[in-house]
């Protein structure tokens, strides 16, 4: 896979933080630089760690031989990873879960930990997928890392000034792109 089409991947991984974190700037009183600067290198370093990892499950995974054809097999559960992560997003978009709007004077850290710990999951999972498809984990690394700083600050920006409606356009744009890259896979990949 080129460049871009990983990034438009780990966007798609990276839209789930943009909406939780338009949510949480939706509710505070003033956006605090310094706090948002800790919350946007711990939620790189967290999403860092959960890429990393995947990528290096994948690798288990072709060492341990579980599959006869380890290429095919891998490429399948790729695209079945990136299909399965959009449609996580479409069902967050339609449950479109109303936040409890009370005004806070600063962003929770704790909070965000929370939140990132759960979003890390399907970082892993894209991880995972990314392993299998041979990717170069340097750049997979430095690509999330930009784009997780990126979509914090953004979602955070956009909901203290717009408010916390835009998350579910945000599901479905990410749910779109990994539906694409699902079927790259598929057409690129496995048709081939």
């Amino acid at each position: 896979m080129n460049w871009i089409e990983n990034v438009l991947i780990i966007a798609g991984v990276s839209l789930d933080i943009f909406a939780a974190m338009e949510c949480q700037g939706a509710l505070v009183a003033k956006v605090d630089k310094k706090q948002l600067s800790v919350i946007c290198a711990l939620i790189a370093v967290w999403q860092l760690c959960a890429l990393a990892l995947g990528n290096y499950l994948s690798g288990l995974l072709y060492r341990n031989e579980l599959a006869h054809d380890e290429n095919f097999v891998g490429l399948v559960i790729a695209a079945v990873i990136f299909f399965g992560l959009g449609i996580r997003l479409i069902a967050k978009a339609i449950k479109n879960e109303w936040i409890n709007e009370r005004r806070e004077e600063s962003l929770d850290v704790k909070k965000f930990l929370r939140m990132t710990a759960v979003t890390s999951i399907y970082t892993l999972l894209a991880g995972i997928a990314f392993g299998f498809l041979g990717t170069n984990v340097a750049l997979m690394l430095i690509i999330i890392v930009c784009m997780t700083i990126a979509f914090v600050v953004l979602g955070v920006y956009t909901g203290y000034h717009l408010g916390f409606q835009h998350k579910t356009k945000a599901y479905v744009g990410g749910a779109l792109l990994l539906w694409i890259a699902g079927i790259d896979v598929i057409v690129r990949h496995i048709m081939c």
